[in-house]
């Protein structure tokens, strides 16, 4: 499938990319090979097919989600770079906070 050069470079300003010509006219032949690949794949009858998430079995064993004692407050602070009492003191990023 072939772009045109205006389509290359719609998706060059889409994707921040500043490409010069010679760029631009290599991207251009890239993208169509990586479309025809897509339409090639595309063209795969899958039908009876189940997705799957990955194509090998990954076996994902999960523990008991079950209620624990919370961490001493202590042990949860210990790597805090600052702290007010029981809480932990990040900059404000939202203008007009207590940072200002």
């Amino acid at each position: 499938m072939a772009l045109t050069r205006k389509e290359v470079e719609e998706i060059a300003l889409l994707a921040r990319l500043h490409l010069d010509d010679d760029e631009l006219e290599r991207i251009q032949g890239d993208l169509g090979a990586i479309l025809e690949h897509f339409q090639t794949i595309a063209a795969v009858d899958t039908t009876g097919i189940a997705p799957l998430t990955h194509a090998v079995a990954i076996e994902s064993p999960l523990r008991v989600d079950e209620p624990q004692p919370p961490l001493p407050v202590e042990l949860a602070l210990r790597g805090t770079a600052k702290r007010d009492g029981d809480l932990i003191v990040v900059p404000s990023i939202i203008p007009g906070g207590r940072d200002e």
